[in-house]
């Protein structure tokens, strides 16, 4: 018998029972995966002598990884019921809008608008016939039959780049397939979605725990669509859509030749940017520059600047951190005590004397600029400035598009940037790769080089990074002139060694472990760049790993 701990009682089971057994049928509605220990689990787990002694916990859709095995259930619904209705036509999904989950064909002659409506009523059928979804293991060479059969060469592709020697796939029915992901115990979990016409596909929503388990309310972004469409394009052109193809180009002896493709790519945005600028820089006063963390903001204004002064424009930076306000006026603002303080509140800045600054400069008055000690937490007196005619001024930060920053200044004035990693970048068709994951690996090798700072603190760090991302920075995303995409198809290759490093630093015991290890199964299947000396010095994937000509 083995003992686990479940809803703070002591249970003595056989071996093999599984968790769902542990619960009440009434209880398995909400509930998509359970914590064993430190790992997460299907509800099918079968518990075995390893696990005497842990603790079993319940994960509904408050939970991040239970918010991303809910996704990949819904979208191995889907691709089922396209396997069922259309065999030979192939789709991706894609996390591209609106938190939702986009489906196109890849099959060019199927028209998605005329099979929509068959689609949506196959995967009620699938949902009501509450089929189990169940876990196997085969070796790569079964994998890769069974793939075949099913039309999946894609992924028959990523498996050479598999460590393992072994493949786990999922089997509802007659039907295989795998996410990279865990499953629902059954396609009757599936409960709460919408899937509607989206051209040129599908839209699928579900829920989110970010939003409290709610399926969001769909905004249309089109600026943000836009730049999606843009980073699709690019993809497709320079064949960069899956993991598969970036191992190719450096399989294939070609890896100068991508990084720098990648880097003509920056380039060119950087060009098309100091175009509209110069454009229309009788007007241009103010270029606010607004992105997520780890979007690599601080190079990127750099080299904006460069590029404005080649084209006889030299702009003055000015920093918004020198407007925090003092510790001690921030817990009075938000009646807190210091440990307890939103610092990524916007009202923490001194939002009157920027305005006042911005307003005196851009009318051609002398200014002396605050400089804030952020050893002594006080705010002292920086340099003097006078800004010319025609000279404009760059702020770069999270609050740059917030329009509450910069009211003193008339919209017509005013030149907004968001800077973000928007990589349209799947691991197979049916397995998007986010975007956020990129940033919090971006993230994670930047915060150890050069702050000190452990992978587990970062992934700490991080769900707060993410809350202030969607309260202070992704709303004033659509009032953006311009969206540059920072993302780099080659990075993941270069970081991978460095993040393996440091993840693999936390153990199975560690709170942290479910985020690591999930970035860990993510990096495995990326070819590794170990030259670095082919990275130019002022790319801005040289903010995250060093030796970036602007010492960042």
């Amino acid at each position: 018998m083995i003992k686990v701990k479940f809803n703070n009682q002591e249970f003595s089971v056989r071996e093999g029972t599984r968790v769902l057994e542990l619960i009440a049928p009434q209880g398995r509605k909400n509930l998509v995966v359970c914590q064993v220990g430190a790992q997460v689990k299907e509800l099918n787990y079968r518990l075995s002598e390893k696990n005497d002694g842990m603790t079993i916990r319940l994960l509904n859709l408050n939970n991040e990884e239970a918010g991303r095995a809910y996704s990949a259930s819904l979208r191995f619904i889907v691709a089922m019921a396209f396997y069922r209705l259309y065999p030979d036509v192939k789709i991706r999904f894609s996390y591209n809008i609106s938190r939702s989950i986009s489906c196109q064909s890849l099959t060019k002659s199927f028209n998605m608008s005329r099979a929509v409506d068959d689609v949506i009523a196959e995967v009620e059928r699938i949902i009501a016939e509450d089929l189990p979804i169940e876990r196997v293991t085969v070796t790569i060479e079964e994998a890769a039959e069974i793939y075949k059969k099913f039309h999946l060469d894609d992924k028959i592709d990523i498996l050479q780049y598999r460590p393992e020697n072994t493949v786990h796939l999922y089997k509802c029915g007659d039907y295989y397939n795998y996410l990279h992901n865990y499953m629902v115990p059954s396609t009757g979990c599936i409960h709460n979605y919408k899937i509607t016409p989206y051209s040129p596909g599908i839209l699928i929503q579900y829920p989110r725990h970010d939003s409290d388990s709610h399926i969001p309310e769909f905004e249309e972004e089109s600026v943000y669509c836009r730049t999606l469409q843009r980073a699709y394009d690019w993809a497709v052109k320079s064949n960069v859509q899956t993991v598969t193809d970036i191992n190719r180009k450096i399989d294939r002896g070609e890896t100068l030749e991508f990084v720098q493709m990648c880097e003509a790519h920056h380039n060119r945005q950087l060009a098309e940017l100091g175009g509209l600028i110069e454009k229309d820089i009788e007007n241009v006063r103010l270029v606010a520059i607004a992105g997520p963390s780890s979007s690599g903001k601080t190079t990127f204004c750099n080299r904006l600047r460069i590029e404005l002064i080649s084209r006889g424009i030299d702009p003055v930076t000015i920093s918004m951190d020198d407007y925090y306000f003092e510790k001690d006026k921030i817990c009075e603002i938000q009646g807190k005590p210091v440990n307890k303080l939103d610092l990524e509140d916007i009202n923490c800045l001194d939002i009157e004397l920027f305005n006042k600054d911005l307003f005196d400069l851009i009318n051609g008055e002398e200014v002396t600029l605050p400089r804030f000690n952020f050893q002594s937490d006080k705010r002292e007196k920086g340099r003097t400035i006078r800004v010319g005619q025609n000279v404009p001024i760059i702020i770069e930060g999270i609050h740059a598009l917030n329009e509450k920053l910069t009211k003193s200044i008339p919209k017509h004035q005013k030149f907004k940037i968001y800077i973000a990693p928007h990589a349209q970048l799947n691991i197979d068709n049916h397995s998007p790769l986010s975007v956020t994951t990129t940033r919090l690996i971006r993230r994670i090798v930047r915060d150890m080089k050069f702050r000190n700072c452990p992978a587990d603190k970062t992934i700490d760090m991080w769900p707060s990074v993410r809350n202030g991302e969607f309260r202070w920075i992704y709303p004033n995303q659509e009032h953006a002139d311009f969206v540059f995409n920072s993302s780099l198809g080659y990075e993941l290759c270069v970081l991978k060694k460095q993040a393996m490093e440091a993840l693999t630093k936390i153990g199975p015991a560690d709170p942290q472990y479910l985020t690591a290890n999930r970035l860990i199964k993510t990096l495995k299947y990326f070819r590794e760049i170990d030259d670095d000396s082919i990275i130019p010095c002022n790319s801005l994937l040289r903010e995250f790993i060093g030796g970036s000509c602007f010492k960042v």
